[in-house]
């Protein structure tokens, strides 16, 4: 079955391809979703200011993408996590953890963009690639402290060794 893009199909095309599918995928999932066309010869004719019309759109989204790439770039985003003596964090932070700190710095970025192997599990900077769009890729570094251990003065320490003497036992004695 030959169909036309109507949108980016990971492993498949880019909008407004022509491309050979297997009919139970265009069947009962791209069309049925609304990213692709049946290629018809009418469809055909219609593929042609779609194409215009893409075109524009994706240049525009590019611009759009450059534009956050250059206030996404300066910056830098804290983590403090608990951690173990050799730097080894107990839990780890993830791209949602980094999608929810850029959500709260202004900055509405899908996770799924967010292009992390792995989740970090240990302290330290690090550089996060955030694809924004096809050849735009933002990196923002993002540094995972150490949670500070609440520390008691000396001072505030209570003693178990010292034994108090209560009144009321040297009250009974003294009758």
């Amino acid at each position: 079955m030959e169909v036309i893009l109507k949108e980016d199909v990971v492993n498949l095309g880019h909008r407004g391809d022509v491309v050979k599918v297997a009919d139970g995928y265009g069947r009962n999932f791209l069309l049925p979703r609304k990213l692709a066309l049946q290629a018809t010869l009418a469809n055909k004719a219609v593929i042609e200011t779609m194409k215009t019309a893409a075109a524009r759109r994706s240049a525009s989204e590019k611009v759009q993408a450059e534009e956050l790439v250059a206030k996404l770039e300066p910056l830098v985003l804290s983590f403090t996590r608990k951690s173990g003596e050799s730097g080894q964090l107990f839990g780890s932070v993830t791209s949602v953890d980094i999608a929810s700190e850029l959500a709260t710095k202004g900055f509405e970025v899908d996770r799924r963009k967010i292009q992390l192997d792995e989740p970090l599990k240990s302290l330290g900077d690090f550089s996060v690639a955030i694809k924004l769009y096809r050849e735009v890729t933002a990196h923002v570094k993002v540094k995972v402290l150490a949670e500070a251990a609440p520390e008691v003065p000396a001072a505030e320490v209570p003693t178990a060794a010292v034994p108090v003497a209560e009144p009321a036992a040297e009250a009974v004695v003294a009758e």
